[in-house]
């Protein structure tokens, strides 16, 4: 999804000529602020390793602009290729991690590594070319099971899962080097993103992929637990606004933690109907539609009941307001998905 024309304009003065680096520039949200980063004339290096991503978008953002897009295929635990990657940059983008609470239990030491260690590697290399600025993905999962909501970010975390305690972790190491080091640094708590170009087939697929998935293909969607628990789901173009403005930001920042959502929830029975809606209002049985039928399953480890985020801070700190509403996001999200599962779409 491309950000409305006054906000390019906005932002262009900022990211124009600039060196950047993004990490995990290959996955879903990487791969959507790359392509932001490229109409803003940026200069941009990705480094990923590719494990939950392909480069199929990238080599055709490379084969468009072969002279302000690079790629380094590595991990952000090889020195060798973060060093390349780093070299020159201003701002860093740090989103490489792993990025899923079901296989974060599965895999904590692999999940630690990448995400908590991996950041400490990131900041490292950052400070050693003195980049102005460093821009962590956050995860509202640091909230846990708190039942406050919405939630604020001077609330105690409560990390349910080794994913969320990995990127916790992460928080802090950025207030540390900040501090530390004066290392420029913020880290932005996303609240559930969602958007075209957001892997459906993997098993640990997040829940929108998930239910456009079954839905498009005339099937029940699944429901781990009573489908009554809440989410403030964040259209990829919000997440993509609010780095942009975390990164040109004139404040002397040094390690704040700042929500990003839309400051609305929505719980995953009336999502589900919301996307049945979409698909039968596309398709020659629009008209009077029954709610979706949904399987239920046992609710998983580390899931948390409601989510929603209160969004004071990042409207004080870095100007930021969520550009794109759930219903508009779902709109262009599920046609995406109806593209790319007819074989007309970019996987």
């Amino acid at each position: 999804m491309k950000l409305p024309a006054d906000t390019v304009v906005r932002l262009r003065p900022a990211y124009e000529g600039r060196n950047v680096c993004v990490t995990g520039g290959a996955g879903f949200i990487g791969g959507h602020l790359v392509d932001t980063l490229l109409a803003l004339g940026a200069a941009i290096t990705v480094i990923d390793d590719l494990s939950n991503s392909t480069v199929t978008h990238l080599a055709e953002l490379i084969d468009l602009e072969p002279d302000r897009v690079r790629f380094v295929q590595g991990s952000i635990l090889d020195d060798d290729a973060l060093a390349e990657a780093v070299e020159g940059c201003r701002t860093v983008f740090h989103l490489a991690a792993l990025g899923s609470v079901p296989q974060s239990v599965a895999e904590p030491q692999r999940n630690w590594s990448v995400n908590a260690t991996g950041t400490v590697r990131v900041l490292e290399h950052a400070r050693r070319v003195r980049a102005a600025r460093v821009v962590f993905a956050a995860s509202s999962s640091a909230y846990g099971d708190d039942p406050t909501v919405p939630k604020l970010e001077s609330m105690l975390p409560r990390p349910m899962s080794p994913y969320a305690a990995s990127k916790l972790a992460g928080e802090a190491v950025m207030l540390a080097w900040a501090k530390s080091y004066g290392l420029s640094t913020i880290s932005l708590r996303f609240f559930n993103i969602f958007g075209p170009r957001q892997s459906a087939d993997s098993a640990y697929a997040a829940v929108i992929a998930a239910f456009a998935k079954a839905l498009l293909q005339g099937e029940p969607p699944v429901v781990f637990g009573d489908g009554r628990q809440s989410r403030d789901f964040t259209n990829v173009a919000n997440a993509v606004f609010a780095m942009l403005l975390a990164g040109m930001s004139d404040k002397p920042l040094a390690g704040e933690v700042v929500n990003v959502g839309t400051g609305r929830r929505v719980n995953l029975l009336e999502l589900a109907e919301m996307m049945a809606q979409i698909v039968a209002k596309d398709s020659s049985a629009a008209g009077d539609i029954a709610a979706p039928q949904v399987v239920f399953k046992p609710e998983r480890a580390g899931d948390v009941k409601h989510s929603l985020a209160d969004l004071t801070r990042a409207r004080d700190l870095i100007g930021y307001t969520p550009l794109v509403p759930i219903e508009k996001g779902l709109e262009e999200t599920m046609a995406w998905y109806r593209q790319s599962l007819a074989g007309t779409g970019r996987a």
